[in-house]
């Protein structure tokens, strides 16, 4: 439904999708049932609420990086299926690949009233019982927290570069690089720091650049365009290179200008917003 008309019916057309199909996905959908505890965090599972609390200040005392909990469970003769504790952000997911506003959307079509309140304590909940063993867990962390604890996003973006430079798990890095992690780390970059994001006909950026970072730079390819992009703490600047696709629609922080080959945008931005 997102998709623009030609890109859906191409889409449709090579997936082989049926509207039987897409209506027996909208029927599942419709009755999906979602799991909340008592004081409205989501689940992580059935049963999760119930689980022991784990003792994170005695372990990280004893064995300093905790990062791989399940082999110290596991050689003590214990396991983390029974504690409340993930090796990565897990639910944390639901909000790296999703917007919150989409997020509450989908909840409300599933007959759940879900809260902008109640998903931050989600996040919170969550973050407090992650081993964070997994590379890809700092960068889900790093998007989701982008915007609401910079200095904490900035930290979690620090450990997922340094998982191969530091080689943190011990002799993986030899064996091949983190890729989906290297990946993750430049998108965060180019999408969740600019906030960039193509909506309709109008492509769409919210800056959110935390303090340790004074500029971004780099190029994409949109509509026909070549644009240049450059991010500071106070302006935002497009160009687009010489060419003959037709002008483009740019919004920043409210502001929407129209954006011909050859020519540029500049908007000032708030640094402290």
């Amino acid at each position: 439904d997102v998709l623009p008309e030609h890109y859906r019916t191409e889409l449709i057309a090579e997936l082989k999708i049926g509207e039987r199909e897409i209506e027996r996905w909208r029927d599942i959908g419709s009755k999906m049932r979602v799991v909340f505890h008592a004081d409205g965090v989501l689940t992580q599972f059935e049963g999760y609420e119930a689980l022991r609390e784990f003792d994170w200040t005695g372990y990280r005392a004893r064995y300093g990086d905790v990062g791989r909990l399940d082999r110290v469970l596991e050689a003590e003769g214990d396991s983390p299926n029974n504690y409340k504790l993930s090796k990565q952000a897990d639910v944390l997911m639901l909000l790296f690949v999703l917007t919150r506003s989409e997020l509450i959307d989908l909840f409300d079509q599933l007959g759940y009233d879900v809260t902008e309140e109640q998903l931050n304590r989600t996040v919170n909940y969550y973050l407090a019982r992650t081993a964070h063993g997994s590379t890809l867990s700092g960068v889900v962390s790093t998007w989701v927290l982008a915007r609401s604890d910079p200095k904490s996003a900035w930290r979690y973006l620090r450990q997922a570069l340094e998982s191969d430079i530091a080689d943190v798990q011990g002799g993986t890095t030899a064996e091949g690089i983190h890729l989906g992690a290297m990946a993750g780390t430049v998108d965060i970059v180019q999408r969740r720091l600019t906030g960039m994001r193509a909506q309709g006909e109008v492509l769409r950026f919210d800056p959110a650049l935390p303090t340790e970072v004074k500029q971004i730079r780099f190029s994409i390819h949109y509509r026909g365009h070549r644009i240049e992009i450059r991010l500071s703490p106070g302006e935002m600047q497009l160009t687009s290179r010489p060419g003959y696709a037709a002008p483009i629609k740019i919004h920043v922080c409210g502001e929407t200008v129209d954006l011909a080959t050859g020519h540029e945008a500049r908007f000032t931005l708030n640094p402290a917003s």
